[in-house]
């Protein structure tokens, strides 16, 4: 990254407070020009739960600072209950946060050195709420750029995928837990910090119980997903996402749904800022940013709007790895969404596991039968790459021995696909509730299996998510599983792969007992969205830049990272377990002499054959010290499930010092609703 330290206007830096109507104060952390109030300049909001002070400060500093320097106050302000702002945060997007996120809004406007108009920026839950806040049209939000976020809660999110329960939603919930017992910082709050500490220990909770019991796409998931009506969002939108991240899907709905102006981009990434994208390539983000900010929040013609409507990366084939630096591929663009130039292309399965062309299928009656063993999964990766540690899904030869598999003939030319491969599958189920798993592999001339994509249905969701039926065993059923998004390339001599399985542990939390199913291949079908190549519209497409940003924070590293992704087989005692370790080590930041360590251990296990046995346990371990003063939390979650319910055990311990100053444990148990 190129760090630009001399700016067109010289930036000041303030940490205030903002105050809501009932007394309670928000923590600010604002960069904005040092002659704004005669100039003055349009806000740019980013609000989070995730610290401003400690926790994002490394990636603040390098954007917030950047726009201003470029004209806007860059603004991230804390959500109430998270790091000096007042309160107690009990789950995400509630409308208390919502509530005070607009009343933000309107003291931005009010400022001496606010023109009045604002824009909000966010990665993941700022992206979240970034949506959710323009959907009430607060006459001062102008427009917003959302990254890896959703607008839909139940069916896109960290929770659910196709109806399934992800193991994404366990480890998110305990990244909550950790992040809910970290106390203010006293160099801020003073003597209060104690206070404030304590209300959160006892008052936040464990968010995971509350999300178990809700199953099932209700009112409780339609808060906040404004694909419940897309029409209630007027400004402009801005949406990105990667290919290794989990919401993609999202920025196509997007484009679909709304009917303001709006623009896509996807690249490789992983869930991060594209300036800061991994893998690779990264780009100039910050300056494509500006563009998008000068024309909506200064009426200035930047030719961001004369451009297609989407740009993606699309990629070229790779070997399969946990872990990529830059993936190959070029950038492609569409002029609107749903694309004209996307062909739907369809493949027939065959009993003899072949992938045909339509015209060469045959219709027949002949049917294969899959029970995959709870293996098919351990190289999956995590539905949301954060690429550290290493987390995307590995060779897929080692799933595919537990599952269908049909595959086309060795490509004689390239094939490029851009959407949202479908799959329709006629079948039977032995159990009543029961899901299917399938994934798109690309199969080199070396046999290597790389995957491209990825889909899974509860089949008891097959017609609804608000009101799921069980499955009649033996009755045939025809169900559509959609893949997620992608833009890839098949290349000549390489193969194209459909696996089917009923199990992706740990991604998805298996069915409640072993399933059978009956697949009829020759009345089943895979769909692709075939994309022909326009090399002089892409020839014509803008280079972006090189990323940017302003200079780093101060940090001195005291003790290194670590991290592993292991998969450990015991076959003495038939238990089979995934680990992973992420310790962020120890740094000081050095400008407010604060050392932080954090360190976090997740196990997801089974013993051979046995659906009882599934777990999975988490402990994060998070330290804050200068001088003196040293607090430490340390949280732990056990889930479990049986056939009927599913069990969470959790505890929270918190030190000053040496001394143990809260405990507190967990024990609850939920049924399961057809999951």
């Amino acid at each position: 990254m190129r760090i630009v330290d001399a700016f067109p206007r010289r930036v000041r830096e303030e940490e205030t407070w903002i105050p809501m109507a009932d007394g309670t104060r928000l923590a600010a952390r604002i960069w904005r020009p040092v002659d704004a109030e005669d100039h003055p300049v349009p806000a740019i909001l980013e609000y989070l739960p995730y610290r401003k002070r400690d926790l994002t400060a490394a990636r603040d500093v390098q954007s917030h600072p950047y726009w201003a320097g470029h004209g806007y106050a860059g603004v991230r302000v804390d959500i109430r209950g998270t790091g000096e702002s007042d309160g107690v945060l009990t789950d995400e997007y509630l409308p208390q946060e919502l509530d005070d996120g607009v009343a933000v809004l309107e003291w931005l406007a009010e400022q001496p050195w606010c023109t009045g108009e604002v824009g909000m920026v966010g990665i993941s839950w700022g992206g979240f709420n970034g949506l959710q806040i323009a959907a009430l049209q607060p006459p001062q939000l102008k427009a917003v750029i959302t990254l890896c976020s959703t607008d839909d809660r139940y069916a896109d999110d960290i929770h659910h995928m196709g109806g399934c329960l992800l193991g994404d939603n366990l480890s998110w919930a305990s990244a909550m837990f950790d992040g809910n017992t970290c106390p203010p910082d006293p160099a801020l709050v003073g003597e209060r910090w104690r206070e404030m500490w304590r209300e959160r220990l006892d008052g936040s909770g464990l968010w995971l119980a509350r999300w178990l019991e809700h199953q099932r796409r209700d009112d409780y998931w339609k808060h906040g997903s404004v694909c419940e009506d897309f029409a209630a969002i007027r400004c402009p939108v801005y949406a990105v996402s990667g290919w290794a991240d989990g919401y993609c899907n999202a920025v196509f709905r997007l484009l679909e749904g709304l009917s303001v102006p709006r623009k896509g981009l996807v690249g490789p990434w992983a869930h991060k800022y594209p300036h800061l994208g991994v893998p690779g390539p990264a780009i100039g983000f910050l300056q494509d940013s500006l563009r998008w900010w000068d024309y909506w929040l200064k009426g200035e013609d930047t030719g961001i709007m004369d451009e297609p409507m989407l740009r993606v990366w699309i990629q070229e084939s790779m070997p399969p790895s946990a872990r990529y630096d830059v993936r190959p591929g070029r950038w492609i663009c569409e002029p609107s969404w749903p694309s004209p130039n996307i062909l739907p292309t369809s493949f027939r399965l065959t009993v003899g596991h072949d992938l045909l062309p339509e015209a060469d299928g045959v219709d027949d009656e002949a049917t294969l039968m899959v029970r995959s063993p709870l293996s098919v999964g351990l190289f999956a990766g995590k539905w949301c790459s954060y690429n550290a540690p290493p987390d995307l899904p590995h060779d897929q030869r080692d799933e595919d021995g537990g599952c269908l598999i049909f595959q086309t003939p060795r490509l004689e030319t390239p094939l490029e696909i851009c959407g949202q491969p479908r799959v329709e599958l006629e079948l039977e189920a032995d159990q009543p509730v029961a899901m299917v798993a399938l994934r798109l592999i690309d199969i080199a001339e070396d046999d290597k299996a790389t995957r491209v994509s990825y889909g899974l249905l509860n089949l008891t969701h097959r017609d609804s998510d608000e009101c799921p039926e069980p499955l009649l065993p033996g009755e045939r059923y025809r169900v559509t599983v959609s893949l997620k998004h992608i833009a890839q390339q098949f290349p000549a001599g390489h193969a194209i792969r459909l696996s089917v399985s009923t199990s992706y542990w740990p991604l998805a939390w298996p069915s409640p007992r072993p399933v059978r199913l009956t697949v009829v291949p020759g009345l089943s079908r895979l769909i692709l969205p075939v994309r022909v190549p326009r090399p002089a519209e892409e020839a014509a497409l803008p280079a972006f830049g090189d990323p940017e940003g302003a200079p780093p924070i101060a940090k001195t590293l005291i003790q290194p990272t670590q991290e592993s992704w292991r998969v450990i087989r015991d076959l003495a005692n038939d238990k089979t377990t995934l680990e992973v370790i992420n310790d962020e080590g120890r740094y000081r930041l050095d400008d407010i002499d604060l050392e932080i360590a954090a360190r976090v251990t997740e196990r997801y296990s089974y013993s051979y054959g046995s659906y009882d046995s599934i777990s999975g346990w988490t402990e994060w371990e998070r330290s804050f010290r200068r001088g003196d003063w040293e607090v430490r939390t340390l949280t732990r979650t056990l889930m479990t499930s049986d056939a009927d319910n599913f069990r969470l055990r959790a505890t929270l311990d918190a030190w000053e010092g040496e001394t143990r100053i809260y405990a507190r444990t967990w024990d609850e148990t939920i049924p399961r609703d057809l999951v």
